[in-house]
């Protein structure tokens, strides 16, 4: 059995469920609207998110689901879904998932539109049902994504960036969403307890890790999730990078930032260049921080009873940073 199909089983009847609510709160009476909103649902990806939401969910009740559960996963799911379908307008990307993108098919001014739509319709289905702490806890993970996307623009180009500043872009920009989800799931079947923020802490910690096996994939052999290579080309300071640059000497620092900065398109320096992070350590010191965050995580998990829930929680926090793409 894949290790997703493992994960989902207890929670496989609401994941169904969640499926069906889901594609309800994206109907509308836009013909072209509900073309593209069709698509953007027939292609999902593996819903990493709202599985967390009814994990959590599970793990701090023993098991019990509301309505606000389902509620809290499709403003997740819904506000995720705006976000990728801007982030491809902005990128410039024709592809996702495999697929071409709504900008690809429908152009950037229509993709923006939907985009816009979805984050709207994610807003008003909190609001309709007076979910507003479930609310609040969505819409500051869309303030800290914009300013991580923008933090990362202004201090990455410069190459100069420090470990901690990347730490606080990767939590913005990438943990904040999953932190969402479990302080969703916590928040939507035991309100104002203790277990919201404690979630909400666990969940950043997995994204913490999910971003920086991300950045790893980038010095992989094969082209597995993306090209090997593009966050160079795309002058992207990630964590192996910055740990080669920090510990290299003058002439090998000019070195990497020249070639990082104006040879980001030839593939023999590009090349030479993830070969030297290899060679300098950098890999293991990120994949020593990667486990790092992953042994904190499971550190919150303990006190929590044995369950299937917290059995399928763990088999996600090893997936994270076990998966191929």
């Amino acid at each position: 059995m894949k290790p997703i199909a493992k994960i989902k089983e207890p929670i496989a009847f609401e994941m169904e469920l969640f499926e069906k609510k889901f594609r309800l709160s994206m109907s509308t009476k836009v013909a072209l609207l509900n073309r593209i909103t069709h698509y953007v649902v027939n292609r999902k990806g593996k819903q990493m998110r709202p599985m967390f939401v009814f994990l959590v969910a599970k793990l701090v009740s023993g098991g019990e689901i509301k309505d606000r559960t389902y509620r809290g996963a499709s403003v997740i799911e819904l506000i995720h879904t705006a976000t990728l379908v801007h982030d491809d307008v902005v990128d410039d990307s024709n592809m996702r998932r495999g697929f071409f993108s709504v900008n690809a098919l429908w152009k950037n001014k229509i993709a923006v539109l939907v985009g816009d739509y979805l984050l709207s319709k994610g807003l008003l289905l909190s609001i309709d049902n007076e979910d507003f702490d479930l609310l609040k806890i969505i819409s500051v993970a869309v303030r800290e994504m914009s300013e991580g996307e923008l933090l990362q623009i202004e201090k990455a180009r410069r190459l100069d960036i420090t470990e901690e500043v990347y730490y606080d872009i990767i939590r913005k920009k990438t943990a904040t969403l999953i932190a969402a989800c479990c302080s969703m799931g916590a928040a939507s079947v035991k309100p104002d307890s203790e277990h919201v923020e404690t979630m909400r802490k666990f969940g950043e910690l997995i994204g913490m890790a999910f971003q920086i096996k991300d950045d790893l994939f980038d010095y992989g052999e094969e082209k597995i999730g993306k090209p090997t290579g593009i966050d160079i080309k795309e002058q992207k300071m990630t964590l192996p990078l910055i740990y080669t640059l920090n510990n290299a000497s003058e002439k090998d620092k000019r070195w990497l930032i020249n070639s990082v900065k104006n040879h980001n398109n030839n593939k023999k320096r590009v090349k030479e260049v993830i070969q030297f992070v290899k060679d300098a350590g950098g890999l293991e010191y990120a994949q020593q921080k990667m486990k790092n965050y992953q042994k904190q995580a499971f550190e919150i998990l303990k006190p929590y009873p044995d369950s299937p829930y917290k059995a399928s929680l763990e088999l996600m926090m090893n997936y994270v940073i076990d998966r191929e793409k």
